[in-house]
């Protein structure tokens, strides 16, 4: 079996759960996001792409409804005991077949709480499934409470995030070492991903982002490649993935002679980068991070070229990114704390004279601050 943690600690995190359903007055959570599966169970698949849906009682017991593809998918790779198959036919309704496990497992008559935030659930399905439970049950959105149970991560999972800084300074230390005027940007994103698959490192939650000349100022990854030019931007976005945890990156090199901009924005981007490290502590909140940000960068004068958030959460993900909760804006209240891990990135954009420079990497949260899981340097790369 491909199961990633010992039985124990997945049974301790339902326990974790279901005694966060029982504070919130909740006897079982429909679950549909594939991060919270995983989490609670192990089960790895890309299969949330069609209907399934995990249930999690507050009494601790649990089924899976997938279809027959995912049946050895989660044989293979969870704790799930009793995995039910939705059958594929024209006007198939799984919802109702949901209805009946839940009746089952004795759900009539009580209170669900329901992931509808999920990539898994479209709004199709997720109104057949308000349709085939009215009058069966109550149901209560819970989009965040597993969310709030994964953010404070288990010394395993802890390793697994070390892991992939490893990984991303690996993938940094291929794109430096090929990376010229003349060289195709698909060379370049050859290279990294395949350092982190050779370090035995997976899939990344989405797509390594690349861009240069006025595509560098771009935060999304898009088709197309061309080539560096003698005097050229690059900017990097990438993250390490391990048994599906992640450590992001991010960087802009320059290729030829940097810009007088560049130079500025790097000096502001990089001590807006340590700031937000030094307010990265337990006790502090997410919002007291991103004004650190802001603060930093609109001393330098770059208000209208930074965003309005400077990082997220990191923790296991799937499709279509790796982006988890919480997230660095303004007046967040989520209170940091040990154990926690994120990942700041500092992006300054701007559009009229086609510049950027972006700065960003990954930390874990202890009891004294916050400690890079990477060990590259924050050096401006000029190649």
């Amino acid at each position: 079996m491909a199961v990633h943690f010992s039985v124990e600690e997945l049974a301790a995190r339902r326990a974790k759960a279901c005694a966060a359903m029982q504070d919130q007055g909740l006897d079982g959570m429909l679950i549909f996001l594939q991060e919270s599966m995983y989490w609670l169970t192990g089960y790895d698949t890309f299969g949330f792409c069609f209907f399934q849906a995990f249930y999690l009682g507050a009494d601790g017991k649990f089924f899976l409804l997938t279809r027959a593809p995912d049946l050895r998918q989660a044989q293979h790779t969870s704790v799930i005991e009793d995995i039910q198959i939705w059958v594929d036919k024209e006007g198939a309704q799984p919802a109702l077949q949901l209805r009946d496990l839940l009746d089952s497992y004795g759900a009539k008559g009580k209170k669900l709480g329901v992931e509808y935030e999920a990539a898994g659930l479209t709004a199709y399905r997720g109104k057949q499934v308000e349709a085939a439970l009215d009058g069966f049950c109550t149901l209560v959105p819970a989009n965040d409470l597993i969310s709030q149970q994964r953010i404070v991560k288990s010394p395993a999972e802890l390793d697994c995030i070390r892991r992939a800084g490893e990984l991303a300074d690996d993938a940094y230390d291929a794109a430096v070492a090929v990376t010229a005027a003349g060289v195709d940007e698909g060379l370049i994103l050859s290279r990294m991903q395949g350092a982190v698959f050779e370090g035995g490192g997976d899939y990344a939650g989405n797509e390594f982002i690349i861009g240069s000349d006025r595509d560098a100022l771009l935060c999304r990854y898009k088709s197309g490649r061309r080539a560096l030019s003698p005097n050229d931007q690059l900017t990097l976005e990438w993250a390490g993935s391990y048994r599906r945890y992640h450590a992001a990156m991010m960087n802009t090199f320059i290729i030829g002679q940097p810009q007088p901009e560049h130079l500025h924005m790097y000096e502001a981007g990089k001590a807006a980068l340590l700031e937000c490290e030094a307010t990265l502590k337990p006790g502090n909140t997410m919002g007291d991070v991103f004004q650190a940000h802001a603060t930093v960068l609109d001393s330098y004068g770059l208000r209208e070229h930074r965003l309005n958030a400077c990082g997220y959460g990191m923790s296991a993900r799937f499709t279509p990114c790796w982006m988890d909760y919480p997230m660095f804006y303004a007046d967040n209240p989520v209170v940091l704390a040990s154990n926690m891990a994120f990942f700041i990135h500092i992006i300054i954009v701007n559009s009229d004279k086609g510049l950027a420079m972006c700065l960003g990497r990954s930390s874990i949260l202890d009891e004294t601050g916050s400690k890079t899981v990477s060990r590259s340097p924050l050096d401006m790369v000029r190649l």
